[in-house]
């Protein structure tokens, strides 16, 4: 925890030229940067592996046009075709689970009062929202900064939704037959919808890891948009 508050102060403190009083807001959303960049070579592996299934989806067709009636038979032809082309069925949340560490450490070092005093704007970064509407309401200053963080997520939400059930309408990959799959196939027919429960934790959680939250949801749309933009591919959701 104190090596990750030394990275956080050390980064204000070079942003405190550029920033004033909101540098070490804008520290918070350096070091999300950062730690997308680190697992950015995951996510494009990732996006390899949902294009292989994709391209791969014929065979496995026919796989199951063979071996309909035998199920243990076609998880297995279908489990030697992956590993055959190399792909893993569960590669997609990789980036997801290992952004976990980084989003609660900020929640505990800023519910933990170490670093008080540091706002964005208006807007105590170790505040909740709740707060804001007690102390000036909607519009006062600390909320208002809420509101352009509820905007800026459901404009996010919004555009991810539409993508995504058409990239689902567009490009359906069987799951069902693989061991651990039924999860993910679960997983994918409820991720357009993931995007917007990033509201609920803007609204709960200390500032700071909003800011957090709000920057990687966005990473992830405009990530999500390169690595797929050569055909439709849907995946698991990246966290928000």
């Amino acid at each position: 925890m104190s090596v990750f508050a030394s990275l956080v102060e050390q980064l204000a403190d070079l942003l405190q030229p550029l920033f004033g009083a909101s540098a070490t807001a804008a520290a918070i959303v350096a070091f999300t940067v950062l730690v997308r960049l680190a697992i950015h070579p995951l996510s494009r592996a990732a996006a390899r592996g949902q294009k292989a299934r994709t391209r791969l989806a014929p065979q496995v067709a026919a796989l199951r046009e063979k071996h309909g009636k035998n199920p243990e038979r076609l998880q297995k032809a279908i489990l030697e075709l992956h590993a055959k082309e190399k792909v893993s069925p569960l590669a997609g949340c990789l980036p997801s689970l290992l952004q976990l560490p980084a989003f609660f450490l900020m929640y505990h070092l800023f519910s933990g009062g170490r670093m008080a005093g540091h706002t964005l704007l208006a807007a105590p970064l170790d505040g909740h929202w709740a707060d804001a509407l007690a102390h000036g309401g909607p519009f006062g200053g600390a909320g208002l900064v809420y509101l352009v963080l509820f905007a800026l997520v459901a404009a996010v939400a919004t555009w991810t939704y539409r993508r995504t059930k058409r990239q689902m309408a567009a490009s359906p990959v069987p799951q069902q037959d693989m061991p651990g799959m039924a999860a993910v196939g679960a997983m994918t027919k409820v991720m357009p919808l993931l995007s917007f429960a990033t509201l609920i934790t803007v609204a709960v959680v200390p500032l700071a890891a909003a800011l957090y939250v709000v920057t990687s949801t966005t990473w992830t749309a405009v990530e999500r948009a390169f690595l797929y933009r050569d055909g439709p591919a849907a995946g698991p959701a990246a966290m928000a």
